[in-house]
């Protein structure tokens, strides 16, 4: 007899339980490294139905979109190197309170909130004057 443990046969056959367990890989990217909040694609069509029109009238020139973690953002500017005119953001996280999409102007001011973009970017919309 020696003085070390006897390995049998069937410790080496079945391993732990928890070192033979399967995880899905698409799973543990997302626990991980969770993907951005993107537009979808009508909510993107939308927003730049509006950024076309106000492009033509010579109010709009340059935007940038951002994806983060926890928000996507549509960046509007009058000059590319100036602090955006409006924000058009979508925020999921308040999709239950507030709702998701929200216009912030330049000052930080929430212009409209709501459950529905095309509701939201009504903002935009000018309202007819009569013309004497």
């Amino acid at each position: 007899m020696s003085d070390q443990p006897d390995i049998g046969r069937q410790d080496i056959e079945s391993p732990d339980a928890s070192l033979a367990s399967v995880v899905d890989l698409r799973e543990y990217r997302q626990s991980r490294d969770p993907l951005p909040v993107t537009f979808h694609r009508r909510e993107l069509d939308a927003i730049l139905w509006i950024y076309g029109r106000m492009v033509g009238e010579g109010e709009w020139r340059d935007y940038a979109i951002d994806h983060l973690k926890e928000k996507a953002v549509f960046s509007v500017f009058k000059r590319s190197g100036e602090y955006p005119l409006y924000r058009i953001e979508k925020n999921p996280k308040l999709a239950a309170k507030q709702g998701a999409f929200s216009v912030i102007g330049a000052d930080g001011r929430i212009l409209k909130r709501g459950h529905e973009l095309k509701q939201v970017l009504k903002v935009f919309d000018k309202a007819l004057k009569l013309v004497d």
